[in-house]
Formats: C-alpha cells, structure tokens, sequence
C-alpha cells in the first residue's frame, strides 16, 4: 500500500469515528449533483377531497389510486354502508362527517377543499379511479397556480365503457389551485370555475364508474331531480308538457343522435334514464314553482 493510499485511510477511519461519536442523525443528508444534470424540483402536495355516500362498493379501489396524493379528504354526507370503515382503514385519510342537511353538491365539494390541508385540490368523486398513467402525469407536471387542469374521463356501464349517448369524448376540471378558484355553489352539476384562468388539457383518464345496478341508476335519479327543482324553484318555468317534450327530446337526442342505438342493451337504458331523469326534473320543478307561488 502507498503512503498516500495508507494516509487517505486513516484520515477515511479518523472521519468515521467522529460520526460515531456525533450520531448519524446530527449529519445532513449527502446531495450530489452530476455535470450536465437539471436539478429537479420538488412537485407541490397535492390533497385529494372526494364526497362519499354509500359508496364502499368502489371506495377500496379509489383510495388505491389515489395513494400518491400527499392527503386524501373524505367529506362523508351521510353513509350507512361499509364506506367509513373503508375510509377510516386507509392511512391518509382525513375522514369528516358533514354536519347538518345535504348543501347541493357544490357547496359540499366547496367544504371538502377548505378542510385540505394543501392548496393544489384533485377532486375525484367515490366512483371514479384515477389511473396510473394520469398519475404519473400530474406528479410530472410543473404546475401553475393561474391554471385549471382538465381530466379525459373513460365512462363506464355494466362492465363495458361507454362512447355513445353524450359520454364521449368527456373532460372535466378537477385539478387546481384553491388560493385562484374554487368549485361553483350550484346545487347540481357542479364544476370547477374557470373564468380569467388557463384551462391546460392533461392527456390520461380517469375510469367513471358511474352506477352500479339499475337501482342505483333510479337512487341517483331521484336525487339529482330533486336537487334540480330546489335549485331553480321560482327562477326557471316548468309545465307538465314541457316535462314531457324535455323527456322525449332526451331520448332521442341521446339513442339516436348520439348513437346509444349502438351499444344495445347499455345504449338503450342510459338514453331511458336521461329521458326519465329530464321529465321528473321538470314535473317536479313545476311542482316546486306552485309551492313558490301559493
């Protein structure tokens, strides 16, 4: 051995016993950096929030996807399922109970993003899983504050994804910045509000899953109808034939011009819900419009 290799090892033993002695949790954590190498920034946290009900049938496999999130927020309004077991099973959930009356879908999603503990909001609803490409996507993004990101979503029905009846192509914002927007107040279809902000497309999907029997289909029926008269009772004009015509228009629009003739069995209820689902709506907010008026 040469003297220098000789010197370099004990200095190399010297150094060693000195960390000994100190402790390696008093030392900083080595960092390298290589010629020619960007160094990368850390990617925000990110908090996923999802609104729950009744919904242990598809929770188990949305949680999985959304393990690399920094938090997942469940806001649960109401469940007497398996769903809260579920939840409360998976280490990064922060599970709330919303208290008092259901607020509209708006204002519950709007709830679920201020108990986040981070800025950057993913919103996912109980039935829909994020896949791993979109995943990979997100956390590669260097992502801008002024910015909504819009998601493809792949809707699915008995087992079988769905391109017919206004189901495709679908996209919707669910990523964003809660210090630059926030969801809208509207009781039913809610979203994200986008005004004066870039809306980006991100390419990969996230799976719908958005019924699981036909009594869930007339479960969520009943549901959004009602929601729709409470929020429009007194603002918009509703007749029993307007009912009707809204309903048949429906149907038609959804069988035949968007080709749910073309998917058989799938094709024919989906466009049979959007038809029922239009004439309840409207018979209900007649309904509701009598009340306002009595």
């Amino acid at each position: 051995m040469s003297a220098s290799t000789s010197s370099l090892s004990r200095a190399s033993q010297a150094n060693y016993g000195l960390i000994s002695a100190l402790g390696t949790a008093s030392l900083p954590a080595p960092s390298f950096v290589f010629l020619g190498e960007v160094r990368s920034r850390r990617a925000p946290s990110i908090s996923a929030t999802i609104l729950t009900k009744d919904s242990a049938f598809w929770l188990p496999d949305v949680l999985k996807s959304l393990e690399w999130c920094d938090e997942i927020v469940i806001l649960d309004t109401g469940s007497s399922d398996d769903t809260l077991a579920i939840a409360g099973r998976h280490p990064k959930v922060s599970l709330h109970r919303l208290a008092g009356s259901f607020p509209g879908f708006g204002r519950a999603h709007r709830r679920a993003v201020a108990l986040a503990r981070n800025d950057w909001i993913l919103s996912v609803d109980s039935d829909e899983i994020v896949s791993t490409e979109l995943a990979d996507e997100i956390m590669a993004l260097p992502l801008d504050p002024c910015a909504v990101y819009s998601v493809p979503f792949h809707n699915f029905f008995n087992d079988r994804r769905i391109t017919s009846c206004g189901w495709s192509p679908d996209r919707h914002a669910r990523l964003f910045n809660r210090t630059a927007t926030n969801f809208c107040e509207d009781d039913v279809h809610e979203k994200v509000q986008t005004e004066h902000l870039a809306v980006q497309a991100l390419h990969h999907p996230i799976r719908h899953y958005s019924y699981e029997s036909l009594d869930d289909y007339l479960r969520k029926m009943r549901s959004y109808a009602l929601l729709f008269a409470e929020q429009n009772a007194g603002r918009k004009s509703s007749r029993p034939a307007k009912a009707m015509t809204h309903s048949v228009w429906a149907f038609l629009k959804s069988y035949v011009l968007q080709r749910g003739c073309l998917q058989g069995y799938e094709g024919l209820v989906i466009s049979a819900y959007k038809a029922h689902t239009a004439f309840w709506k409207y018979l209900l907010l007649h309904e509701a419009n009598r009340r306002c008026r009595a």
